[in-house]
């Protein structure tokens, strides 16, 4: 999943939701020695942001709508399909949380730059992008679906395709979506079964 949905599936807690969001940024294992001397809220969002990605890697709706992806967009499938999965939770946003997308989108980034010290430096410059640009916004229409590929084809040479990734989900929408509906509820209960398992 990218990045709305990771920071949605935190809960409420600003440690736990830091954590998920640059679980990306953070490498190698989560051992109590590396980890002692850090809040436990923030390891605990580092944990649900690889128990996410596992999650959503092995589930069966997604691996179907990767194999669709994958005939336009080859080895990009997997993090097409995140984005497309970003785009159907922003769209329906009213169906997942109690605040417009835009409320809840500043309140985040309000949330971010108050907890800017967790990030690592590497990523701070995408940060600051993200909320300049309002992102998490952008995710709900397919005109800020196709800047974010253009954004992402710039990374490296082999993303260059995926700027055109847009044009793959306007043709199979339907069809994309009908999996999200099956699969991100599921998701969301599993990541909920995980926080309440961690913490206790």
């Amino acid at each position: 999943m990218n990045f709305l949905a990771h920071i949605l599936l935190s809960g409420e807690r600003e440690g736990t939701m830091m954590g998920n969001y640059v679980g990306d940024f953070v490498k190698g294992r989560l051992t109590e020695s590396k980890t002692e001397n850090w809040n436990s809220e923030y390891v605990l969002g580092l944990k649900l942001h690889r128990f996410i990605d596992s999650f959503t890697d092995t589930h069966e709706e997604v691996r179907a709508a990767k194999v669709v992806a994958a005939k336009a967009m080859g080895r990009l499938a997997g993090i097409v399909t995140d984005i497309y999965f970003d785009y159907f939770l922003a769209k329906h946003f009213a169906d997942y949380h109690p605040d417009p997308l835009f409320v809840y989108a500043h309140a985040t980034y309000s949330t971010i730059e108050k907890n800017e010290y967790l990030i690592p430096g590497e990523m701070i410059p995408m940060v600051r992008a993200m909320i300049r640009q309002d992102w998490l916004t952008g995710y709900a229409t397919f005109e800020g679906i196709d800047t974010t590929f253009q954004r992402l084809s710039r990374r490296a040479a082999y993303l260059e395709p995926i700027r055109l990734a847009g044009l793959d989900l306007r043709e199979n929408e339907a069809f994309y979506y009908e999996k999200f509906l099956l699969f991100f509820p599921q998701l969301q209960k599993g990541a909920a079964r995980f926080i309440e398992e961690q913490a206790a």
